[in-house]
Parts: C-alpha cells; structure tokens; sequence
C-alpha cells in the first residue's frame, strides 16, 4: 500500500529542473520584497530589468490564506495592467480535494480569462483536471500514481470546440532519499527527456538531463555534425549555510555560473552568468543580478 501523495504531473522530474534552473537570473536585474501583514495577508513585489532592452516588468500580489476553512485568495496586479484574481478552497468538501478557480482581465483590450479546476490526491494517488472557459473551451487533466517511490503519470488536453486532443504527454519516475530519476514524453510525443538529481551528501548536489526533439532535423549537411540530443548537467556546493555555489554545462559549449549569498536574516542576493565557451572572443554572454528581500 502506498505510504505517501506522488507530486503533480508538473514536478515530475522538478529536484533536476530546480538544480539546472533556478538561481540563474542571467540577462536581467531581478528584485523581490516579501512582506506579511499582521492580519496574515502577504504581499509579494516583483520586479525585472531586462540588460539588452532595458524593459521593466513587474508585478504585485497580495495572497490571504485563512487555513481554519481551507481558503486561499491570491490577486496579481503586472504592469502590463493585467488582473488576475484565483480563489481556491481545499479539505472543505472533501478530504483531498481542491476547487480552483482563476480569473483574468485586460482593460485595454477588454480580454478576460477564466479557468476552472479541481484537484484529488490521496495516498499514491494525485489528479488534476482545469478547463479554460474562454478559450476552446480547452479541457486539460493529468494524473499521476506513485508506490514506494516509483511514480507514473499522463497529461492530456482536449479542444471542446474543435473536438480534438491538443497535446498529450507521460511520465515515470524514481524517488529515493539521495536521488531522483525521471523519464518524460512531451509534446505529443515529439521530445522525449531523461533526468537525474543525485544528493551526494549534506554539501554537494548534481544533475543532468537530456532531451531528444524528434522534429528538429538538421537544416543542412553541414548542421549534420550537431548532436541530436541536447545535454546539459550541474552541481550545486554549499560553502557554508548562508552561501552557495551553481554550475552547469550543456553540449553546446555554455557555461554557467552562479553565487548566491544570505547577507542576512531575510536579505539574499544571486550573481549568474551563462558564457558561450566557443566564443569567449565575443560578446555573446549574458550577466544577471537577483535581490531577493523578505520580512
């Protein structure tokens, strides 16, 4: 019998993505101040620079949970003018279930969206399905099963309007203490992707993936040297419990580098950068900065 609830059909394979992704701010300035008011409502402002265009993009957003009656409201306010408001009540009705509901407006264009979802998990089991009102409408479900710690999964999303699937995918995975492996089939069946992350003790984690496009054929004879599969792997090294060092290298030559350091209780800053080592003579790498404030 199953002694715990697999993760989502998304965080199949998240420990690597995590590993290869985040901490990496390449190409922009990024900041972020998380307060929480007394009366439990957090507010969260972001804020991103792009080094290339200098475009500023941001985004404000409140959050209440009232955990007595498993309510949660979260409202987003970007400064594209884009409104967002998601309402999602958990435990209430039933236990282990989820009701979702999201909804967003546009005023200059008067666009709006809607999306309505529900969410069951119990021990080894673990099920989504939304469906978008406004366009299609689009029905989209994933379920994912796990016993001692193998997990499998399918993700489906079906077009009411045009009667027909629109993308399907799945997943199998290993979970254990010190690592994780995952195997994925996207888009239809087009990329297919292989996983690992390996926590090699306390201080040191490593990872790698590889994904395989079936679609992308090679434009020309000489594009024939190219692999077929892009691989990418990297480490994580903590220096000591405020600071931490990031790697990675994929098949195409680039390097990526990151340092993020606690400065202090709530105050923590990340400098990354990707360098093409196949032009070191040229200015095809990218720099980033992260702040990243909370109180």
């Amino acid at each position: 019998m199953a002694k715990y609830v697999p993760v989502p059909f998304a965080d199949l394979g998240k420990p690597t993505n995590d590993l290869l992704g985040k901490d990496f701010p390449v190409g922009q300035t990024k900041f972020e101040l998380k307060t929480v008011a007394p009366n439990g409502v957090t507010f969260n402002v972001l804020g991103s620079q792009d080094n290339k265009s200098k475009a500023i993009n941001g985004e404000l957003k409140t959050k209440y949970v009232d955990y007595k009656n498993g309510l949660t409201v979260t409202e987003a306010w970007t400064t594209g003018n884009l409104l967002t408001t998601q309402i999602e009540l958990e435990n209430k009705i039933a236990k282990g279930l989820k009701l979702d509901i999201t909804g967003g407006f546009l005023p200059s264009d008067g666009k709006k969206s809607a999306k309505v979802g529900v969410q069951y998990k119990q021990l080894g089991f673990n099920s989504r399905a939304y469906v978008d009102l406004f366009k299609g409408p689009i029905f989209t479900s994933d379920v994912v099963v796990g016993r001692d710690g193998f997990s499998l999964g399918g993700d489906i999303a079906y077009n009411v309007g045009d009667a027909a699937v629109t993308r399907f995918a799945a997943a199998a995975g290993y979970t254990a203490p010190e690592y994780a492996v995952a195997l994925h089939a996207h888009n239809s069946f087009k990329v297919f992707s292989a996983s690992y992350y390996h926590r090699i003790n306390s201080d040191l984690e490593a990872g790698g993936k590889a994904v395989w496009d079936t679609k992308a054929h090679p434009a020309s004879e000489k594009a024939h040297a190219k692999s077929p599969v892009a691989l990418e792997v990297g480490a994580k090294y903590y220096l000591d419990r405020d600071a931490f060092v990031k790697a990675k290298v994929n098949n195409a030559g680039v390097l990526g580098l990151g340092y993020t350091q606690a400065l202090r209780k709530g105050v923590k800053v990340s400098i990354a950068g990707l360098f093409d080592t196949t032009k070191l003579d040229q200015p095809a790498h990218k720099l980033g900065l992260a702040f990243v404030f909370e109180a």
